[in-house]
């Protein structure tokens, strides 16, 4: 599995910690910026990283702003992204398990390094599980 992570200058200082920690997992990752904390528009990193995730150059990313709003905006904008916002493990396992959520979107002025590394933990190691949630995230994209 090889995943994208982008941020803004908001999500900055989180992103880096949580690359640190995908290096320590030996998760493979795409970096798609910010690579600073100077500000930025997340919506630029936003697009990159769901763009990605779109055509298949990365199988799932991870998406941090501020509030994490406008960066999951943004991914949401792409009709094969299914970004959840998720400021908990729980609201993260349910991400995954019901809504094949392939973008993870943290708020990074509200949650601790502790608290994203569990959010992350469980958003990578969660399944889809399918059956009657299947017919349900097909009806998402517009046709």
């Amino acid at each position: 599995m090889k995943l994208g992570i982008a941020s803004d200058h908001a999500g900055y200082t989180l992103k880096v910690k949580i690359m640190e920690y995908l290096d320590k997992k030996g998760i493979s990752y795409e970096n798609y910026g910010t690579n600073s904390p100077d500000p930025v528009d997340y919506s630029v990193y936003g697009h990159k990283l769901a763009s990605s995730v779109e055509d298949g150059a990365v199988n799932m990313g991870i998406s941090i702003c501020g509030s994490g709003n406008g960066i999951n905006m943004t991914a949401n904008k792409h009709q094969g992204i299914r970004s959840a916002l998720c400021w908990n493990k729980e609201i993260s396992h349910l991400a995954r398990l019901h809504n094949d959520a392939n973008i993870l979107a943290i708020p990074g002025r509200f949650v601790t390094v502790e608290e994203a590394y569990a959010i992350v933990d469980e958003f990578l190691n969660t399944p889809f599980e399918g059956g009657r949630h299947e017919a349900r995230v097909k009806n998402i994209p517009l046709k």
